[in-house]
């Protein structure tokens, strides 16, 4: 039992590394390489009235829907950091317990990765053509995804009644 729950250890660290490999590689590609615009221009055809009007600031630049393909597409890019944030968020808690570290110093730990590899994902965003890295991205997005990963895993803990 203890060596199968070291192997398991094992797979979910190789796995944690590998997403944050692919994390990484997706925040290497410059913007142009990862704009959704053209392909929702294809799919779908709006205007600058077709969706109800909403505007804001984010990160110091207007996001706004009379530019709806842009509105859309900043959408779709927010889900993904939380999404990934919470597979990473994931993988780590999964690693840790099976290291046998207790659900009560793994979460705090699996927390403190997860947001420290955000943050060195936007700094090293600051340094890629056309991206930009913003800390409230961190604080906003990465960090629901993060907690999201921990009421899961804390959720899938509980239900299988471990410590």
């Amino acid at each position: 039992m203890l060596m199968k729950k070291k192997q398991n250890a094992v797979l979910f660290a190789v796995l944690s590394i590998l997403f944050m490999a692919v994390m990484f590689a997706f925040s290497n590609q410059p913007y142009k390489e990862q704009d959704m615009r053209p392909e929702l221009e294809k799919l779908i055809h709006l205007n600058a009235g077709s969706l109800p009007k909403v505007e804001f600031y984010y990160g110091g630049a207007l996001v706004t829907s009379t530019l709806p393909y842009d509105f859309i597409e900043f959408w779709i890019r927010k889900a993904c950091h939380v999404m990934e944030y919470m597979v990473l968020t994931l993988l780590v808690l999964f690693t840790l317990r099976m290291a046998s570290v207790p659900t009560r110093y793994a979460v705090p730990a699996g927390f403190l990765a997860s947001f420290i590899y955000a943050n060195l994902d936007e700094w090293h965003q600051t340094f890629i053509s056309g991206r930009t890295g913003h800390f409230i991205d961190v604080v906003t997005f990465d960090s629901f995804g993060i907690l999201a990963g921990i009421c899961l895993f804390v959720g899938i803990a509980r239900a299988r009644g471990t410590k």
